[in-house]
């Protein structure tokens, strides 16, 4: 099989400088990519891959120090610790040099460089790098094929294959990572297979429905409290950072944290440091962040719903998920693990379903995808009568998605209908559907898990 050319990564703010390097990587045959800034060097490992980043340490904001590519270094190895980074100034040091490889610099080359040496540089890291990428992804990818410990991730269809291919990219990496989708497509099952392909897998793995937190018990949710801190504080609590130290944090609805506390959560990321409502005390926590979100977080920062640097924060990797109705292909393989599962919880004896009910789960839309799917089936097994599952049990039918007849519905066929009408008419916006619906963010929370929406 044909192996493709080398990519590098070559990063200088001297146009001199990157003309020299270009000319000389470019006559090993290389592909070459040339960038003059930091936010050039993130931009482009963000969105392709690369063997190697050769790149200077000294940039626009001072001359001698370092430290913007000491910054950069730290994400990108945060992001991919597979991927090789050289290091290059004229301000050479045996501390510089000593940081630089303590943030997970592979060598140090100072300027003027010898052809020779930086050349045998790339090739041996070059050769290092894609040899252990190899052995990461076939672990990766085996991972994501078993289950254990952790729901199965059925992903058979077309447009999931990017989504694996990502995972697999970028689940053994520290990096955080930003899950998108509408409501029910599985990010959380994206989430918790994250952990598991990490290095943290032995570690906990905490989730919290940031979005249906009240405001009052946010920050006692999130970095504990000491007793007396309030007037229900009777005793001390651990928050979900400290439950999730040395491990992964998952942050569902994250579109939906309030401005206000916005900025608490910021400095938690930044920093690691945290401390307990009522308490001077700081706190270090080494947590990763996974977070999911059915909005546009774009449109919410110019709507000044979200703060930007949050965002920059959270996204790291941003992991879009496609709804069910475009991934028809999962729906039989879904289908058939959904109804085992509930099949052994209920204690029936379901041989599968027949073809006129697996007819009408490929035909139907699911606006709930997989979460709705998994409803729609598990009330299927409770109504069961024969052997396996028919149409009738299924009872998909048009009048439950938006067409029927409200005097035709059940109570809860009608709750059901009127909160996606809403939710529709504000976007998915779930603040803004619960003020209009006249409940909490939570109580709108716990009927959207209820209905499968």
């Amino acid at each position: 099989m044909k192996t493709t050319s080398p990519r590098v990564l070559i990063a200088d703010d001297q146009p001199d400088v990157m003309e020299a390097l270009r000319l000389l990587v470019k006559g090993e045959g290389y592909q070459i990519e040339a960038v003059n800034s930091p936010a050039g060097i993130m931009r482009l490992v963000e969105t392709r891959e690369f063997d190697v980043v050769l790149m200077d340490l000294n940039y626009a904001r001072d001359t001698t120090s370092g430290q913007e590519g000491l910054d950069v270094m730290s994400r990108i190895h945060a992001m991919d610790s597979t991927l090789p980074v050289i290091v290059m100034t004229a301000w050479g040091s045996i501390e510089l040099a000593v940081e630089a490889m303590r943030r997970g610099a592979r060598d140090f080359v100072q300027k003027p460089w010898e052809n020779a040496r930086l050349l045998t540089i790339l090739r041996t890291q070059i050769e290092l790098c894609r040899s252990l990428r190899k052995e990461v992804r076939l672990e990766a990818e085996n991972q994501l094929l078993r289950a254990e410990g952790r729901p199965a991730l059925i992903a058979q269809a077309p447009s999931m294959q990017p989504v694996l291919q990502l995972m697999a990219r970028v689940g053994p990496s520290d990096a955080n990572v930003l899950i998108t989708g509408e409501h029910g497509t599985g990010k959380e099952v994206i989430a918790q297979t994250l952990h598991a392909l990490s290095s943290r897998a032995s570690k906990p793995m905490v989730t919290v429905n940031v979005g249906g937190l009240a405001e009052g018990i946010f920050e006692s949710e999130m970095f504990g409290h000491v007793r007396g801190a309030f007037t229900d504080a009777k005793t001390d609590r651990v928050g979900r950072f400290d439950l999730a130290d040395g491990g992964t944090l998952f942050l569902d609805e994250i579109a939906n944290v309030p401005v206000n506390h916005q900025s608490k959560l910021l400095r938690v990321l930044e920093t690691g440091e945290l401390e307990r409502v009522g308490s001077s005390r700081t706190r270090r926590v080494d947590v990763r962040i996974l977070s999911a979100t059915n909005a546009n977080l774009d449109e919410e920062v110019s709507a000044g719903r979200f703060r930007q640097d949050l965002l920059f924060r959270l996204n790291t990797i941003e992991i879009h998920l496609p709804p069910l109705r475009e991934r028809r292909e999962d729906v039989r393989a879904l289908a058939t693990h959904f109804l085992r599962a509930h099949a052994q919880r209920y204690r029936k004896d379901l041989a599968g379903f027949d073809s006129a009910a697996m007819q009408v789960l490929i035909e139907h839309s699911w606006p709930g995808n997989v979460r709705e799917l998994d409803h729609a089936v598990e009330r299927a097994v409770l109504m069961a009568r024969r052997t396996t599952v028919g149409a009738a049990d299924l009872a998909l039918h048009p009048k439950s998605e938006s067409s029927g007849r409200l005097e035709d519905m059940s109570l809860e066929e009608v709750e059901s209908f009127l909160i996606r009408k809403t939710l529709s008419r504000y976007e998915n916006n779930v603040s803004q559907a619960a003020s209009a619906l006249g409940l909490s963010r939570s109580a709108l929370y716990r009927r959207i898990q209820r209905y499968g929406i």
